[in-house]
Parts: structure tokens; sequence; C-alpha cells
């Protein structure tokens, strides 16, 4: 263990479209996860998206409830021991940002949001460690609220993920909206969800050695796996047979009120039925006659995730240094701007009350700048931050990606600062002083010599900044000594001052 010689308290809480979960464990100095709590409440978030995409104050309401008895649990925890995300219905919602500030303060750590695929990695993640993984290529299938996730993986990697809109809140509001099962709607919403996987089914149908066994998770797969096997329509897992088995009954009992199925819990039975609808297409499209269900998802692949960043393990740095290659920069430029950078960061890191993973942020920024000019060389800062906002960066956030992306839009030539606004509020404000030690770094290095530029000394008070070059250094570098001129003029439209001497 790098961090800790002694055991540490971790948890992850999955802001899910249907159900949030949290999961509390203690990470051993061996490195091993012993789970000591786990709470799930089905606030059901995603019905409360209404046609303006504003979800409603109700259902608002009854997550922040549910969300204030878990931050009882974790609210005290230190910074970075904690894990918490955002997933389909908080990446649609209009108001997700005003939830997700209020969700903050009562969990008493800031939110993520994550992309689909993202998404779809940490649940990989979470079945990859669990009982239910064996050698070979395996299709991992997770049926959310709003979303579904398909992944195909061996071994701890996820080689192919995908995340399609339609889930068992969202199909169940389309199809059964009033509770009514039968044959008819029960056929459209099938076919809707094989519309929506048709496009990849390609990639993912059984044969041709794409996979040699598929795996089901969450609570969905979870339920209709514990209905299957208590009404004895299969022995293990869930057969195409024990669906079309399940379909039959429903349609015959009429109404989610009405039903009537061993091992059926009674707050799942409101989306059961568009959860089954999807599980079939999900079976028929990509040609699954069986399925092996695992008990680990989506927060026992955070918690793997967050322990890897306790350990130095970062999945993101990893993505960084593949993407350095894929786009073959000039590594040792880009070695000497983050060199910079990082001396910077730390001279200002307490007055500017800056964090580790802010510094961790300046750092990927700082390598990942020049990824533009793959594009052009014209407007490269804005080639650049459109690649890392919308890139499929495994590790990162959609909250982190946009953060890199206005550190990218603005490290030459003028600020954006409406770009600035469009962050998360919680970043708007070091963003802004990141983006400020980015400028000054590349601004140092412009000349892309091999000549070492010196220590320099930075001193801020709040706005202000003062640096201070070695005797003479800037009478010889007149060029960089005019780039700070200019430089000064860009900083103060963006509300700071610079000196230098």
């Amino acid at each position: 263990m790098d961090k800790k010689s002694e055991s540490t308290t971790v948890a992850a809480v999955d802001l899910g479209s249907n159900s949030f979960h949290m999961i509390v464990a203690r990470l051993e100095e061996t490195g091993t996860l012993s789970i000591i709590d786990r709470l799930r409440e089905p606030v059901r978030l995603g019905g409360g998206l209404k046609g303006n995409g504003k979800l409603s104050r109700k259902s608002c309401n009854r997550a922040l409830d549910c969300l204030e008895q878990f931050g009882q649990r974790i609210r005290n925890l230190p910074q970075g021991d904690v894990r918490i995300v955002g997933t389909n219905t908080l990446r649609i919602a209009t108001n997700a940002e005003e939830f997700a500030q209020q969700a903050q303060q009562l969990l008493g750590h800031p939110i993520e949001i994550v992309s689909g695929r993202e998404e779809a990695r940490l649940i990989y993640l979470g079945v990859a460690h669990g009982r239910a993984t064996r050698d070979g290529k395996r299709l991992v299938v997770d049926i959310g609220g709003g979303s579904t996730e398909l992944i195909i993986g061996e071994g701890m990697d996820s080689m192919l993920r995908e995340s399609m809109y339609t889930g068992c809140v969202s199909t169940s509001r389309q199809y059964f909206n009033d509770g009514g099962i039968s044959e008819k709607r029960m056929t459209r919403a099938i076919i809707n969800a094989e519309l929506k996987f048709y496009p990849v089914a390609k990639d993912y149908r059984a044969g041709n050695g794409k996979w040699k066994e598929a795996v089901g998770c969450s609570g969905t797969i979870k339920s209709i796996r514990n209905i299957a096997q208590a009404e004895g329509w299969c022995d293990s897992g869930i057969t195409l047979e024990s669906l079309y088995r399940m379909r039959s009954k429903l349609i015959k009992q009429g109404h989610v009120d009405k039903l009537k199925l061993e091992g059926l819990k009674e707050n799942r039975a409101p989306v059961l039925p568009g959860g089954l609808a999807v599980l079939i297409a999900v079976f028929e499209t990509l040609g699954i006659e069986k399925m092996r269900v695992s008990g680990q998802a989506l927060r026992e692949g955070l918690l793997y995730d967050l322990v890897g960043r306790i350990q130095h393990k970062d999945t993101r740095e990893t993505t960084v240094q593949s993407g350095l290659k894929r786009w073959n920069l000039d590594a040792s430029h880009i070695e000497n701007v983050m060199r910079t950078a990082m001396s910077l960061f730390e001279q200002v890191e307490v007055d500017w009350k800056l964090t580790g993973e802010n510094k961790l942020m300046l750092k990927w920024a700082a390598r990942l700048h020049e990824i533009g000019l793959q594009i052009s060389h014209g407007a490269y800062h804005r080639h650049g931050a459109y690649i890392l906002r919308h890139a499929d960066l495994p590790g990162f956030s959609r909250t982190e990606q946009s953060l890199l992306a206005t550190l990218i839009l603005n490290h030459r030539q003028k600020f954006r600062m409406n770009s600035f606004e469009c962050l998360v509020t919680r970043a708007q404000k070091p963003g802004l002083k990141l983006c400020v030690l980015l400028r000054l770094a590349v601004l140092l290095h412009r000349g892309r010599s091999d000549e070492q530029v010196p220590d320099i000394s930075i001193q801020v008070d709040k706005s202000d900044i003062m640096l201070r070059f070695p005797e003479y250094w800037l009478e010889q570098h007149s060029l960089t000594h005019a780039d700070l001129k200019k430089e000064c003029q860009f900083l103060k439209a963006a509300g700071f001052s610079l000196s230098h001497v």
C-alpha cells in the first residue's frame, strides 16, 4: 500500500435511474476489500423525467431524502476515499447540475456524471472481479433504469463497450405506464428495444469467437433470474425459454398490480415488464441462449477503480499514456511543459487552495495540450478541445473531460470565459487558475528549444500573479518577454493581473 499503512474505509455510490446503491468497504493493508455495509433504495429517478427533460421536484426530493441517509454514513470519510457517479438519467436531465449540487451538500463528496461507455467499463470491472468470471472472452449485459450496457472483455480488460438508451424504467414508462400488460404492448416494447440494439448487434452477436459466455448483472437481470428459478423455469442463470414463459405469465396476469410470481419483490413489479422486454430483445438480437448472472456490477467496479487510484494504478493515467502514443506527440516538448506546469502548481497550491486532483488534471492537460495538431495546425487548441470533450477516455468522468477540454481550448490566445461558466460549479474557479498555470508553462516553452527554462518563482495573492526570473534572463530572451507582455492583457480580461521581474 502506498497511501496508508493501515486499513482504510472506502465507499462507492451509484446514482442509477432506477435505484441508488451504496457500498462501503474496508481496504486492508494487503490491498483486499472487505464489504462492511450495503444500502439500496429504489428511488426511480428516471421516472421523474418530464417531457421538457427536467427532473420533477417530487422525484428530486425523493432522491435527496435517500442521499441524506447515505450522507450520514459517508460524509465524514476523507476526500478521495469515496466515489459517487451518476448514470443515464443524470446524463440527460437538463437540471442535473442543480440536483448534483444539492446532492453533494448532503453527501459531502463530489458527484461525477459518467458517459455511457465509462459506465460500461466500470460495470465490466465489477463483474470481472467477481466469482462469475471464467477464462476466455465474455459478454456482459447490464440493464439499468434508463440505459443498457453491452461489454465484451477478457480477464480484467474490457475491449468493446456500448451504452444504449433503453432500460427497465424508460421502457416501462413508454409501454406500460398505466400498469397494463398485453401481448400487443409487450411485442411493441420488445421490437423497440431490438431496434436500439440492432446497429451494434453485429459486433456483439454470438458466434465467430466473439465471446464464450454471456453474463448479466444488476437489479433487473438478478430479479428475472430469481423469478425464473423460483418458478422452476430454469435451474441456473437465465434461458431464453424461461423469458418466454415469464412473458406469457405477465400477459396472462394483465397488470403490474396483479403480478403473482415466485421470487418477485414488490418494489420491482412496476418496472418488471419493461425490464423483461429489454432482456428478451438482448437475447434475441445477440443470439444468446443462456446467461449466467453476476452479483457484482457498477458499484463494485467503482470500488475497484477507486482502489486503483489509491494505490497509484489510475486508469486515467493509462488512458493519457495511450493517447500520447496514438497521437504521436512531441514527447520531449510535452515533458518540458508538464515539468514547468508542475513547478508553478506546487508554488501556488496552498495560496490558491488547489488539490491533488487539480494537480492531476493540470498534468494531463499539459500532456495533451497539442493533440489538436493531429487535425490541423490552425486553431489546434479548438480541435484538441473537441477531441477531449467527445472522445472515449476510459477512467475519466464527463466532468473531468469537460475540464480538460476547457483547459486545452483556453491554453493559448484569448480566454473564452463562457467556456468556464459551462463547467460544473465546483470546477469553475480552480479550472480558471489551472488554465493560468498551463498558459504560462506553454508560453515559456513556445520556442520548443532544447534550452532548459530556468527555475521561475511565482507568487500569488488572490488574482495577482508575480513571476520572478533569474537576473538578465528576460533581457536575453526578448521573444518570451514580448509574449509575457501580451499575456498580461489576456489575463487582465480574465480577471488576473500579471507582473514579472
